[in-house]
C-alpha cells in the first residue's frame, strides 16, 4: 500500500475516535472568557516555557526564511534583507533559517567558509531587525542524490536499493527502499554519526556569540526505514526511540562542545502530524525544545479544513504528551497549509492559532516568500488570504508568570494577566488603521499607551516585583 495512503488512513481512524470527544461547533465559535483562559493557562504551565537570560517569559512568533533553489556560489541569495525588514514591520521577531549541510560541507572535512559567511550575512540582516534565528539543519528526502537538499552525496549510502522519483507527491519519495537505507546509515554507522557531529561543531562554533541566534534544529522532518510487518506509526515511534533519541543526545554533546547557551530544538517524525504520539526518549540537556511540526495529509493533499474532524484536537492531545512528561518547552517549527483560500481556512486559522498560543513558546509559520504556494504575502508583500491572522498582538517577553492570556480575533483585543518579577515586559502590536491601545493595572507603567497605525511597535510595560499585572491592547477607530 502506498505509504502516504496509510498516513491518511491511520489520521482518519485517530480523527474519528477524537471526534466523538470533540467540542461542538458552537462550543468552539464562542469567545473564551478570562476564568477559562486562566484555567487553560494553569494547564498550559504544566509544559515549561522558553525563558531569556533574565528568566523572562518569552514567545517566539515568526515565519520560516528559505532557499532551497540556488547552491554553490549563489546559495542562500533568494534571501535578502527584505524578508527580515518585513517581518519586523508586521510585528514578528522569529524566523526559521534553513540552512543545508550538502553546501557547508560538500566534500567530507572541507567546510565551506564561503557558506559560512553567507549565513552569517542572512544573520546580520536579522539582527539589524531584530528577529531571534533559530539556525535549521534542513532535509528533503534526504538529500541531493534524490534531487532535493540536506544530506551530502558523499554521506549517502542505500546498498544499491532502488528509487524512483514521484515528481507528483514528493513526500512519497521518502518512503522508497534507497531513501529508507540512507537513513538507517546516517543513523547507525560510525563515520557518518562522527561527520553529523563534527557539522554540527562547526555551525555552532561559529554562531555561538552571535546576537541574532536562539538556537539550532538539529535535523528537519527526520525519517527512517520501515521494517517488513510494521505499520506506519509503530516504525515512527521505533525510529524515534531507537534512532532519533541517542542521535539527538550525540548531536546536542556535539553543539555542548562549542555553544553552552543556546537553545536546542529536535523534532519527532512528521507521522506526529496526524495524532500519533511520539516515541523519543528524553534529551539530555537542559536547554532542549521539542519542536513538532504541524502539517495534515488531507490538507497538504489539497483538501479543505473540515474541523467536525477533530484533527486539531487530536494533534494537540498528541503533541503535548511528550512535553508534559519529559518537562521542555514546545516551539512548533513548520505550520500552514499549501491552499490557504479554501472556504474554511479563514476557520483553520483561527482555530489553529488559538491551539498554538495556548500551550507553546511559540511557532514559525511555512514560509515568509513573496509569490504563491506556501508564501506568506505576495510578490506586493501583502499578506495573502487568511495569512494575516498570524499578525496580531502578543507579548514576546513576560517578567514575571503569566496566569492568563488570549486574543479574541473578533474584536481585535489581546489581554495579559501576570504576576511581575522585575524587568520589562514587552507587548509587540502589528500595523493596524487606527493603531492600538494598552491599558496596564496593577503597579506597573507604560510609558505609551497610544501605539501608532503605520507600524509594528513594541511596548514595554514595567512592573514592581509581586505586583500583579493585567495588561489589555485593544484596537483604536480610524479618524
Amino acid at each position: 500500500m502506498h505509504q502516504r495512503l496509510l498516513a491518511a488512513l491511520v489520521c482518519a481512524a485517530v480523527l474519528s475516535t477524537s471526534a466523538a470527544h470533540a467540542p461542538s461547533a458552537g462550543d468552539r465559535d464562542a469567545a473564551p472568557d478570562i476564568p477559562r483562559l486562566a484555567a487553560d493557562r494553569d494547564a498550559a504551565q504544566e509544559i515549561p516555557r522558553l525563558t531569556d537570560d533574565r528568566g523572562r517569559v518569552l514567545t517566539l512568533r515568526g515565519w520560516n526564511v528559505e532557499d532551497k533553489t540556488h547552491r554553490g556560489e549563489a546559495a542562500l541569495s533568494a534571501i535578502t534583507e527584505r524578508h527580515f525588514r518585513d517581518l519586523r514591520a508586521q510585528g514578528f521577531g522569529f524566523a526559521r533559517l534553513l540552512v543545508f549541510w550538502d553546501d557547508l560541507e560538500p566534500e567530507r572535512g572541507h567546510y565551506s567558509e564561503a557558506y559560512l559567511r553567507k549565513i552569517e550575512r542572512v544573520l546580520g540582516w536579522a539582527r539589524k531587525h531584530r528577529i531571534q534565528v533559530l539556525i535549521d539543519a534542513h532535509q528533503d528526502v534526504f538529500g541531493p542524490v534524490f534531487g532535493h537538499r540536506g544530506i551530502p552525496r558523499w554521506a549517502t549510502r542505500t546498498d544499491g536499493l532502488p528509487f524512483t522519483p514521484h515528481p507528483d507527491d514528493w513526500f512519497a519519495e521518502y518512503f522508497e527502499p534507497a531513501v529508507q537505507r540512507a537513513f538507517t546509515h546516517l543513523y547507525e554507522d560510525p563515520d557518518l554519526r562522527r561527520a553529523q557531529a563534527d557539522m554540527w561543531r562547526v555551525l555552532a562554533g561559529r554562531f555561538e556569540d552571535h546576537p541574532a541566534v536562539i538556537g539550532y534544529d538539529l535535523i528537519n522532518e527526520p525519517m527512517g526505514e520501515i521494517a517488513p510487518g510494521e505499520d506506519l506509526p509503530t516504525a515512527a515511534r521505533r525510529i524515534e526511540r531507537e534512532q532519533l533519541t541517542p542521535m539527538y543526545n550525540r548531536l546536542a554533546d556535539a553543539v555542548r562542545s562549542a555553544d553552552d547557551d543556546n537553545w536546542i530544538f529536535f523534532e519527532p517524525t512528521p507521522i506526529v502530524g496526524e495524532g500519533v504520539p511520539t516515541g523519543l526518549g528524553r534529551i539530555e540537556d537542559p536547554k532542549a525544545v521539542y519542536a513538532p511540526h504541524f502539517y495534515n495529509t488531507a490538507m497538504e493533499a489539497g483538501a479543505d479544513y473540515d474541523p467536525s474532524k477533530g484533527w486539531i484536537e487530536a494533534y494537540e492531545s498528541a503533541v503535548t504528551l511528550y512535553p508534559r512528561q519529559y518537562r521542555v518547552p514546545v516551539v512548533v517549527g513548520e505550520w500552514g497549509p499549501l491552499n490557504n483560500s479554501l472556504p474554511h481556512m479563514g476557520r483553520f486559522y483561527r482555530d489553529a492559532l488559538a491551539f498554538l498560543n495556548r500551550y507553546g513558546s511559540g511557532w514559525a509559520g511555512y514560509v515568509w516568500c513573496y509569490g504563491g504556494g506556501y508564501c506568506a504575502v505576495d510578490d506586493e508583500g501583502r499578506f495573502r488570504t487568511n495569512k494575516d491572522q498570524t499578525a496580531a498582538p502578543y507579548a514576546p517577553a513576560v517578567a514575571g508568570r503569566i496566569s492568563a492570556e488570549t486574543f479574541e480575533p473578533d474584536s481585535a483585543t489581546y489581554r495579559l494577566a501576570y504576576r511581575a518579577r522585575g524587568g520589562p515586559t514587552e507587548i509587540s502590536v502589528p500595523p493596524r488603521p487606527g493603531g492600538w491601545r494598552i491599558d496596564v493595572t496593577g503597579r506597573a507603567r507604560n510609558a505609551t499607551p497610544l501605539l501608532p497605525a503605520d507600524r509594528a511597535t513594541t511596548a514595554r510595560v514595567h512592573a514592581r516585583p509581586g505586583a500583579q499585572v493585567t495588561v489589555r491592547v485593544t484596537p483604536r477607530t480610524p479618524r
